[in-house]
């Protein structure tokens, strides 16, 4: 049995719960904060709690938990590479709290997203950073990289509602 260090003991990192919902909801705003995009949260503890424990799961959460405090999570899905032929695992939003940078809680909650991409057989990890995010850096060093000749695109529910 492999022995953990003391930070590891520090640290849980698990699948959120129904119970977690007003925690998720407010590490996403906290998170709109640090992207300076506040005025684009919309959601509500309803809307989690339907999408990612109702009916139909559209996504999944994990909370990292430093001793017995919320410290940060990951929120992720899965879409599909036609190209592959496999599962791809896409990470909406990584997340650690201010206070606790720098005591590897990101890079965990990464790796424990890398485990279950490997698990469930996906054929590639992805996601989206903003420019100015030094987290850019971080996620280089860890062997992620940019892509180049791809453009993200984005049609919102007023351009959709335009459509039709």
């Amino acid at each position: 049995m492999e022995k953990k260090s003391n930070h590891q003991q520090k640290l849980n990192i698990r699948a959120a719960e129904l119970a977690d919902v007003p925690v998720i909801l407010a590490l996403i705003k906290e998170l709109a904060v640090y992207e300076k995009l506040s005025d684009h949260v919309v959601t509500n503890e309803d809307a989690i709690r339907e999408t990612l424990f109702g009916k139909k799961v559209y996504a999944e959460a994990l909370l990292a938990i430093w001793e017995e405090k919320p410290a940060g999570m990951v929120i992720f899905f899965h879409n599909y590479s036609t190209f592959l032929g496999k599962p791809g695992f896409y990470i909406e939003d990584l997340y650690v709290k201010e206070s606790f940078r720098g005591l590897g809680i990101g890079k965990e909650l990464l790796l424990e997203c890398v485990r279950l991409a490997r698990e469930r057989d996906c054929g590639r990890m992805e996601w989206s950073v903003l420019n100015w995010n030094p987290a850019r850096k971080f996620y280089e060093k860890l062997g992620a990289y940019p892509l180049e000749e791809w453009t993200v695109y984005r049609m919102d529910k007023k351009a959709m509602d335009r459509l039709i």
